[in-house]
């Protein structure tokens, strides 16, 4: 539903992306993580045919954003970090406004609203004006007026920022219920967020697309060891020297004490070491005991950093 190939846009001698290529599919929700600078703007403004791109292309359902930007439009929601929202109108006016300039007809438009104020639980809000609405429900109006000419296309940049945890579980909740029907593009810079939300994610850093890819797959690729971790009741140097000499075991990390004389161990071994029955084994044959044994993932800011640090060509 998006492909972009080879997109790059100068500001003067300023690259702010560089040759970017990427394709998101029907029905997915892939999250774009960058820092400050990294492109992710610039990447989603050409995408809504706000900006245009000087050299490369790109297409939404199949339209070009360079010579099809109204096909594109009538394809896609967009949601910006700052929404442009009129207090002083009451949430259902509003709607209904913005049906308008989308085009809508009057019935086709009265049954849209009806439709988007119900999916996204604004019914006890109609007839409240946006300008007393908390945060949470500004930003359901803004997803609200994306959705409102029912795009197959949603982007939507930074929803959750400034929302209290409760309002952006919610909002995690509503993006992850389109998954299958919308096809999304998530910028955040909430790491968990894409973990919860998204299928795959788009890592940018220097005006790049560095990866695009599951955080399993990542993980997979950029781990350069096997981690365990151990919860052991027995003397801690007898049990360290012991993890140690375990065949593959390369390092042990005492990362936690608990009060009864449980320590938590971190064991690394060899990529494709699977060292959890031997520790099981010799656990067992010491006579101490072993209250949990897990393999221990990367988790998603690990795999940012390792992405982003590493040197580029």
């Amino acid at each position: 539903m998006i492909e972009a190939s080879g997109l790059t846009k100068l500001y003067g001698a300023f690259r702010a992306i560089s040759d970017v290529s990427f394709s998101v599919n029907h029905g997915e929700i892939v999250g774009l993580l960058g820092p400050n600078g990294a492109g992710k703007s610039t990447t989603i403004r050409i995408l809504a045919c706000i900006l245009s791109p000087t050299t490369g292309t790109a297409s939404v359902a199949g339209h070009s954003v360079l010579s099809e930007s109204l096909a594109v439009r009538r394809q896609l929601g967009y949601m910006p970090e700052h929404i442009s929202l009129y207090p002083e109108m009451e949430v259902a006016t509003y709607l209904d406004f913005v049906g308008k300039l989308k085009g809508l007809g009057g019935t086709a438009r009265r049954v849209r609203v009806s439709q988007v104020i119900e999916e996204l639980d604004l019914g006890s809000v109609t007839r409240v004006y946006i300008g007393t609405l908390s945060k949470g429900y500004r930003q359901r109006v803004g997803l609200a007026q994306a959705m409102l000419h029912d795009p197959s296309v949603l982007i939507l940049d930074e929803p959750t920022i400034g929302l209290d945890p409760e309002q952006a579980a919610e909002f995690r909740q509503l993006i992850r219920g389109m998954r299958g029907n919308r096809t999304v593009l998530l910028s955040t810079h909430i790491l968990p967020e894409v973990r919860m939300t998204c299928d795959r994610v788009m890592i940018l850093a220097r005006g790049q697309l560095l990866a695009l890819d599951t955080p399993d797959n990542l993980t997979h690729r950029l781990r350069d060891a096997s981690e365990v971790v151990a919860h052991i009741e027995g003397p801690q140097a007898e049990v360290e020297t012991l993890l140690h000499s375990l065949p593959g075991v390369h390092e042990v990390r005492v990362t936690s004490q608990e009060n009864g004389g449980v320590t938590s161990y971190t064991v690394r071994a060899a990529q494709h070491e699977d060292v959890r029955p031997s520790i099981v084994e010799a656990v067992s044959g010491r006579g101490w005991r072993l209250f949990e044994l897990r393999s221990r993932e990367m988790d998603l800011e690990e795999i940012f950093h390792r992405v982003v640090d590493q040197p580029q060509p």
